[in-house]
């Protein structure tokens, strides 16, 4: 790094400085001061008005269908008013659970300019774990796709408050297929409910604070059912700002300003949109900058080196394996891919040996790690470009307007202790305060006071911070893995093992994979006088679990559990035990 660039600090304070795009301001957030972005967009129905200065660019494309900003946001002006005059009121929660469709687009910006919470429940939960998060929500409508109908099917009439569905066609040349419709909840077509869209149709009238909820995005933490994280408009403003604001930086500490790229902004969405990078990272802040983008039905490394080349994609990335996986693929050098500008991702561990590995294939590319949660809105902490190469082990440092504190394990003070040992050696749980943490947990106030005290989150995530306010992740919130960025609870998985009579005892953990940053391996102890195979375990997980929760391993254990004098699994030792099981 040049002697002659500013520091991270002194670019931080120049363009927060007053009178700037970014400046900081004072100001109290359900009962607690903090600092928030000045300029950060009011509510997301001016993000939605403001998509209007692309108009005529493309948005949205899937396979060989296309959709311009203008287009999408009459598509979702109406679908709003359809959404109001089926009852939907300010508030009422409406779910969205389907693949990455244009449809799911629409349907969340309608539920925004509604008014309404927009709810994305994980598209590959089956249809017990849906059937919990319409009850958990009490969504009125539910926004689903074709294969969600069929999982959902035998639950209508089961899902609380729910009284219509509308289901979205995989395939955009016929209407969606509805099946046996009877019942007491509406099962409606999505072009049938939402009707002729208007060339100049607009949203309804609605007001909005910037501290009404406007999403509820489901995370598990690391224990019990999942919670619905309650996000409002200035957690998703606020979320963008980082955004814009690290670019910022990062074009501040690049020694050699790079030539504007010719080619239009475009995004390969490889990540679902039902996770807060998907949808507050890719989605929004295309919306707002007027980027296109690129949907695939399935992620294929091949079909996205396609993409790259036909689309002219210049992002992608979203979770380490994504990139992995297209660089390793056999016939990457078949492909232009020149147009890529950026390759970044966040969610899963990354190898410090991928920075090498992105600039070797993307000459042009900037590679860029970050770090958030569900919680706190997505990203904030960035690591971008020249930073990133320097430190590719550190996720960034914290945006300003958040605080980021290191506290020692089992502290129980509502706010972190002024006088704890601090500096870049100290080791403890990260908590973060500021605009971007979500107000808390749905109808879950045990959980919220658990997690939530005085505007901090307590994230369960280890970490230091260096001089230069760097952050290091060096273990993550306990008993949860990352595999392939999708989060998998081992209290679940456990659970789901528990219930085959031939399980005395079991025990989830993850282990490092290749390409996945995590494989799912259970461990289990078969009562006296039982037999079972890991065959027979398998197909008893997979009929009670979501694909990506099922385990990869099932290993028998010939003794019991490691455990400590309160019963806890030691599972840092049950990792040793099966990198070497001759211990036992």
């Amino acid at each position: 790094m040049s002697d002659e660039l500013p520091s991270v600090a002194e670019v931080m304070a120049r363009l927060t400085a007053a009178g700037q795009p970014f400046e900081i301001e004072p100001a109290v957030v359900n009962g607690v001061e903090m600092r928030v972005w000045k300029n950060a967009p009011h509510d997301l129905r001016w993000v939605l008005d403001a998509s209007l200065a692309h108009a005529e660019r493309d948005f949205l494309v899937y396979e060989d269908h296309r959709l311009t900003f203008d287009e999408h946001y009459r598509a979702a002006a109406t679908f709003a008013r359809r959404l109001v005059a089926d009852g939907v009121a300010p508030g009422d929660r409406v779910v969205i659970a389907a693949r990455n469709l244009p449809e799911w687009v629409v349907a969340f910006w309608g539920i925004v300019a509604a008014g309404a919470v927009a709810v994305p429940l994980n598209a590959w939960w089956s249809g017990d774990e849906l059937l919990y998060g319409l009850e958990d929500s009490g969504a009125l409508v539910a926004v689903v796709d074709e294969e969600r109908l069929e999982r959902l099917r035998p639950h209508l009439g089961e899902g609380g408050a729910l009284r219509t569905v509308v289901v979205v066609s995989e395939d955009p040349r016929r209407p969606a297929r509805l099946g046996d419709v009877t019942g007491s909840v509406a099962v409606r077509d999505y072009h049938d409910f939402v009707g002729p869209v208007a060339p100049d149709a607009t949203p309804p009238t609605i007001t909005f604070a910037p501290d009404d909820p406007v999403t509820m995005f489901y995370t598990s933490g690391t224990t019990g059912r999942p919670k619905g994280a309650v996000g409002t408009h200035r957690n998703a403003g606020t979320n963008l700002m980082n955004l814009f604001f690290r670019a910022q930086v990062v074009a501040a500490r690049t020694p050699a300003t790079p030539a504007p790229s010719p080619y239009p902004s475009a995004n390969l969405l490889s990540v679902p949109l039902f996770h807060a990078t998907g949808c507050l990272v890719t989605m929004m802040s295309s919306l707002l900058t007027g980027s296109k983008i690129v949907m695939m039905h399935h992620f294929d490394a091949r079909r996205a080196l396609k993409l790259i080349e036909s689309e002219r994609i210049t992002s992608f990335g979203g979770v380490p394996t994504i990139a992995m996986q297209v660089i390793d693929h056999p016939d990457f050098d078949q492909f232009d891919t020149s147009s890529v500008a950026s390759v970044s991702y966040g969610g899963a561990p990354a190898p410090p040996d991928l920075v090498r590995r992105i600039r070797e294939k993307f000459p042009t590319g900037q590679p860029g790690n970050g770090y958030g949660l569900t919680e706190t809105s997505a990203g904030v902490c960035f690591n971008i470009g020249p930073d990133y190469v320097a430190r590719p082990d550190s996720c960034g440092p914290i945006v300003p307007v958040c605080e980021a504190a290191v506290v020692p394990e089992g502290f129980a003070g509502p706010e972190p202790d002024p006088n704890r040992p601090q500096g870049p050696d100290v080791v403890g749980e990260l908590w973060i305060k500021g605009p971007s943490v979500v107000s808390g947990y749905w109808n879950k106030p045990e959980a919220t006071a658990e997690s939530f005290t005085r505007g901090w989150l307590h994230t369960g995530d280890v970490a230091r911070i260096d001089e230069e306010g760097y952050v290091y992740i060096v273990d993550r919130a306990k008993d949860m893995i990352i595999r392939g960025g999708e989060n998998v609870y081992s209290v679940i998985v456990e659970a789901a093992l528990h219930e085959h009579p031939a399980v005395a005892d079991c025990a989830v953990v993850g282990v490092p994979h290749p390409t996945l940053g995590e494989e799912v391996v259970a461990v289990v102890v078969v009562r006296p006088g039982s037999e079972v195979t890991a065959e027979e375990l398998t197909n008893h997980a997979s009929a009670r679990l979501a694909h990506f929760e099922v385990p990869t391993r099932i290993v028998v254990r010939p003794t019991a559990l490691p455990r400590n004098p309160q019963g806890k699994v030691l599972k840092r030792e049950l990792r040793e035990w099966l990198a070497h099981p001759e211990t036992a």
